[in-house]
């Protein structure tokens, strides 16, 4: 179980990103983290494996501290904590295969990855890593010439690397258009049936219905809403954009609960991936 507990983050400039949030995850979760852009999102998923280091609180995964933990101990943690990135963050010149294959750092450590000096084990661990992401054929290219959502599932392969049970996901699909954020939190969603917990930063309330088990809603890094997709009605909708909804494209959906449509924000067009 991941617990947050009283986290608040003050960054030098004296911007407040994160007041006083607490919340738990239960092992086997899909939990998603909505909220407009500055809301706090991207923050607390990277204080939550210490990319950023918080100001209060702490986050404790199965009782053990991370917000305390330092050196090996802070490197055995991250390895349980795999992390999907919403600009993808490969090695742009390198090949798909070694992208995949830096996600095994945690266990073979930093000059034998600069070396290439992978084991046999690692090698056949990204190939199939490739495969479960339907990119077995694209081990050799050059990661650059992939398109977006074929990168975004190179760094989810790279994430299966380390073994995780526990996967953080900022904003995975901001930068796709509708059809490739559905594939994308689909293997997302999968990787959750067998098992591994899913934190998940999302914009759009027809994905969060779709794929998150609970939800949790910051705005201006505080926690103003936790409980099920369906809850979230016309008025906590509301309460979570503020005025700023009304400014963006919307459409109306059902909610889960009660049929009523609500407006939500919905994805701009996307290039073609």
């Amino acid at each position: 179980m991941l617990s947050v507990e009283h986290l608040t983050k003050t960054y030098p400039n004296g911007t407040t990103a994160l007041k006083d949030v607490s919340f738990t995850v239960q092992d086997g979760e899909f939990l998603v983290v909505i909220g407009l852009s500055g809301s706090g999102k991207s923050t607390l998923l990277r204080c939550i494996n210490r990319l950023i280091e918080p100001t209060h609180g702490r986050v404790l995964l199965d009782g053990v501290d991370v917000t305390a933990a330092r050196g090996r101990e802070l490197r055995h943690l991250r390895r349980h904590i795999g992390m999907v990135f919403q600009h993808f963050n490969l090695v742009r010149r390198s090949s798909v295969l070694t992208n995949v294959l830096s996600g095994r750092l945690g266990y073979s450590g930093t000059l034998k990855s600069l070396l290439g000096l992978w084991t046999r084990e690692d090698r056949e661990r990204a190939r199939h890593a490739l495969d479960r992401m339907g990119l077995a054929n694209k081990a050799a290219r050059r990661a650059d010439s992939l398109s977006g959502g074929q990168q975004q599932r190179v760094g989810i392969a790279r994430t299966l690397m380390q073994e995780p049970r526990i996967i953080l996901a900022d904003e995975p699909v901001a930068s796709l258009d509708p059809v490739l954020s559905h594939s994308i939190l689909r293997y997302l969603e999968q990787l959750n049936k067998e098992g591994i917990t899913v934190l998940c930063s999302l914009h759009f309330l027809d994905l969060v219905h779709r794929y998150a088990t609970r939800v949790i809603a910051l705005k201006d890094g505080v926690k103003v809403f936790e409980g099920l997709p369906g809850e979230i009605d016309r008025a906590k909708f509301q309460e979570i954009y503020g005025e700023e909804a009304q400014e963006v494209r919307a459409t109306s959906v059902p909610t889960a609960a009660t049929g009523t449509p609500i407006s939500v924000p919905v994805q701009p067009p996307a290039s073609p991936a």
